[in-house]
């Protein structure tokens, strides 16, 4: 019952921040449609090469996202191994909730992340550290990783953003359906 519950509640939170997502921001309707159907037709490299010529602007893998200066690199995700278990900012991690570990971030910030392949975005609040595998730029949580098509690959190439906190923030928790 409480199993149910839960997945009700990830599922409403899920599509409560969709519904938030797109009509936050009207310019990436027609364009993230238009880029997802392209890039689904080409190779892995080709999409890496339509990122290379579009208008943003280049950053280090390493470097630290702004308002001003976004960050391009990879992205991973963790899941049921670390459920429960306290990240950096002192909570316990939560799979099902929309958040993010940063190397360098301040904990709590917000971050717009973009899945370079398919357009998809979504807002995750940073609350760890990490990722330490490689020169991956973010460890997305399993929700998250899902939302954005990321999960079943394990990967992606993405680009972060800093924002500022939603006025309305879709979690499990916002929910009181025990």
């Amino acid at each position: 019952m409480r199993g149910t519950m839960k997945m009700i509640a990830t599922a409403t939170a899920l599509v409560l921040s969709v519904g938030m997502a797109a009509a936050s921001d009207p310019g990436t309707t027609k364009a993230s449609t238009s880029a997802a159907q392209n890039s689904t037709k080409t190779a892995e490299k080709d999409a890496d090469q339509a990122v290379s010529t579009e208008t943003t602007p280049k950053v280090a893998p390493l470097g630290k996202p702004t308002r001003k200066k976004p960050q391009i690199g990879t992205a991973s995700w963790y899941g049921q191994k670390f459920q429960g278990k306290p990240t950096a900012s002192g909570e316990p991690y939560d799979m099902f909730q929309f958040t993010a570990a940063h190397r360098a971030l301040p904990l709590g910030s917000w971050l717009k992340v973009t899945n370079m392949r398919t357009g998809k975005w979504l807002i995750v609040r940073v609350n760890d550290r990490g990722p330490f595998v490689g020169d991956r730029i973010l460890d997305l949580s399993e929700s998250a990783a899902k939302m954005l098509d990321i999960k079943a690959r394990g990967v992606a190439r993405v680009k972060l953003e800093v924002v500022d906190e939603p006025a309305i923030v879709a979690s499990a928790n916002s929910f009181s359906l025990d």
